[in-house]
């Protein structure tokens, strides 16, 4: 045999080798074999015993910056220890280097860089010479790890051995890539089912059902836990979807279809309906039924639907009760005379009302809708002359948080003017804001009747004039004027009607009684605003001149006289004529009491009197 006959034979043989060492490699993907299997079977099909060339599979972490050995020949023990050796070494200097690894395999010549000549040197450390250095690429281009190619002797590596190196890198960047591809999945395999079980938990723990429509065939399948819910088992239920609308209360059923619809035509994201259903008892349970078509065929048309079930009924029961209280609470407050309310105010100082009961149409003559958020049109109905004193009673409540009680005037137009009484507990929320909780009542009759009474107590009867009480209180408080105010001056007149008995015996008491009234009549006539005028006695007047003096008081008293001279009182064709006589004082500031000035004011009465009547009298000081 020649030798490029004998170079041939060589060069077959080993390619025969290479090829069932490949063959071999590609039944090893096939069947899932382990990687380092895998690679071991690669490496093993590169050794050539008579060129001395063997080869290693360095591959690199996840990070990218540690390479670590995947696979030596196991066929030649001498290679296999030292290239263990030389792993160690690599894996030493990858840490030193972490930052450069990446960048030299990725280098178009990677046997030309720094890396190359490192690991030669590693290399000869453990007697072996590196032939060749080719990195191992996945389908996208990212570098795997690189394949090794060594001998015991320098400059081993032929063409042919670079080529079948090019091959078997090939065939150990799809193994590697099948392999992290197969981690992928089972990663995603044990997610899935931890998330499937985490689910079925869950939703076993809530005690909710699963049910799965097929639409098309009209069937549905329901889990173990929605039969529990109704008390049903497998032999109970069948899957056809006409059965199941026989379970659905006929007060209900054709809401429920009316809903499925709409979500079948695609008018709702998905379906959702509370409704009753039929248990095996026979007895009907609240529940909601949740679902959403999951595929619909190429005109849009629904193919299959899934949802989930569960019992409402204790929190229907709840929500039910709940209702009634609220029902009963809202007519009780509707039907009471006055307006239920609570007032919030917050602290950027808005305001409104957060309940109000029916009666405001009454105390208000709005609505509920109309003050929900505008208290503005409760401020417009409110007395201009009260509403003041009503908002600073509010702010009085909310600073102290005291209970808040006030009376004030509204303007209603239909009522007219209406006494309002107010009574609300405060008390301040989280947010800072107050909350009142009060009630709104109509007292207009009750300060009529007020008002009557205080008449009743100041006012005579006979002639709507202020009675003694009254005006004696009055005159109290001009004594302490013309005390406190300097140079001011004030007259107190006492005025008697001459010859009044006379009258009552000759015309009877019911014309004495129209005689005081219509002299009373005349004093209001002729008083100004700040005048005051009372009956003191059965015939006998006082009055008050304001800031009058004594000149002043005689004018006044002259035109009262001439008034009654003038206007006699006229009964049917009898004019009766009456004349008084009149007193008159002066206020002193060293007066300490009314008594005092309406006492001289008497004793000038009282010589008027013994002097003849129907005069004037002054009093001397």
């Amino acid at each position: 045999m020649t030798l490029d006959a004998s170079h041939n034979s060589i060069g077959f043989n080993m390619h025969q080798r290479l090829l069932a060492a490949n063959n071999l490699t590609l039944a090893h993907i096939a069947r899932g074999a382990p990687l380092a299997q895998t690679l071991t079977c690669i490496v093993n099909g590169i050794e050539d015993q008579n060129s001395e060339i063997s080869g290693a599979i360095f591959l690199l972490d996840e990070d990218g910056n540690r390479l670590h050995l995947g696979a030596a020949p196991s066929l030649h023990q001498d290679y296999s220890r030292a290239i263990d050796d030389i792993a160690t070494d690599v894996g030493v200097w990858a840490d030193q280097h972490a930052t450069d690894i990446m960048i030299q395999i990725t280098a178009e010549n990677v046997e030309a860089g720094q890396f190359w000549r490192s690991f030669c040197d590693l290399a000869l450390q453990h007697g072996l010479y590196i032939c060749s250095m080719i990195p191992i690429r996945s389908s996208t281009n990212r570098i795997l790890g690189v394949f090794v190619a060594y001998s015991q002797k320098p400059d081993q590596a032929s063409d042919k051995h670079r080529q079948a190196i090019v091959d078997v890198t090939a065939l150990a960047s799809i193994a590697i890539e099948r392999n992290i591809d197969k981690a992928k999945i089972k990663k995603a395999e044990d997610n899935l089912l931890e998330s499937e079980t985490r689910m079925a938990l869950a939703i076993e723990g809530s005690g909710a059902g699963i049910w799965d429509r097929n639409i098309s065939t009209g069937e549905i399948h329901y889990s173990a836990g929605w039969k529990a819910i109704l008390g049903y088992t497998d032999a109970d239920i069948t899957n056809r979807i006409e059965d199941s609308y026989t379970r659905v209360h006929p007060e209900d059923l054709a809401s429920v279809q009316a809903i499925i619809q709409a979500h079948f035509d695609q008018k709702t994201e998905s379906y959702a309906a509370e409704h009753r259903i039929r248990c095996k008892d026979g007895s009907y349970k609240w529940i909601s039924s949740r679902g959403k078509v999951v595929s619909r065929d190429m005109e849009g048309q629904p193919l299959r639907m899934i949802g989930m079930t569960t019992d409402i009924t204790a929190m229907r029961a709840l929500s039910d009760r709940l209702q009634q209280n609220v029902d009963l609470i809202t007519c009780l407050t509707n039907e009471i005379r006055g307006l239920v309310f609570q007032y919030r105010l917050l602290p950027n100082g808005d305001a409104f009302f957060s309940y109000v009961s029916e009666g405001i149409r009454d105390i208000y003559e709005v609505t509920p809708e109309q003050v929900a958020d505008n208290v503005s049109l409760i401020h417009k109905v409110i007395h201009p002359d009260d509403f003041t004193n009503y908002c600073a009673s509010l702010e009085a409540s909310a600073a102290s948080l005291m209970p808040w009680y006030h009376e004030y005037r509204v303007i209603l137009p239909r009522q007219g003017l209406r006494w309002r009484h107010g009574d609300a507990r405060p008390c301040r929320l989280q947010d800072g804001s107050i909350l009142w909780h009060g009630f709104i009542t109509d007292v207009t009759e009750r300060k009529r009747r007020e008002i009557e009474l205080q008449e009743f107590a100041t006012i005579d009867f006979l002639t709507q004039l202020p009675n003694r009480r009254y005006f004696m209180a009055r005159m109290e408080e001009e004594l302490a004027r013309i005390q406190r105010v300097t140079g001011t001056h004030t007259a107190v007149l006492m005025c008697d009607l001459d010859h009044f008995k006379i009258i009552n015996d000759s015309y009877g008491h019911a014309i004495g009684d129209l005689v005081l009234k219509h002299f009373a009549t005349i004093l209001r006539d002729k008083l100004r605003k700040n005048d005051t005028v009372g009956r003191v006695g059965g015939e006998e007047f006082a009055i008050v001149l304001s800031g009058a003096d004594v000149t002043e008081a005689n004018i006044f008293a002259k035109r009262v006289q001439q008034q009654m001279a003038e206007t006699p009182l006229v009964k049917g064709n009898v004019a009766i004529s009456v004349t008084v006589s009149i007193g008159i004082a002066v206020m002193n500031v060293t007066d300490t009491s009314a008594d005092a000035p309406l006492s001289r004011s008497d004793m000038a009465l009282y010589r008027a009197k013994e002097n003849g009547r129907n005069r004037i009298e002054i009093a001397v000081d």
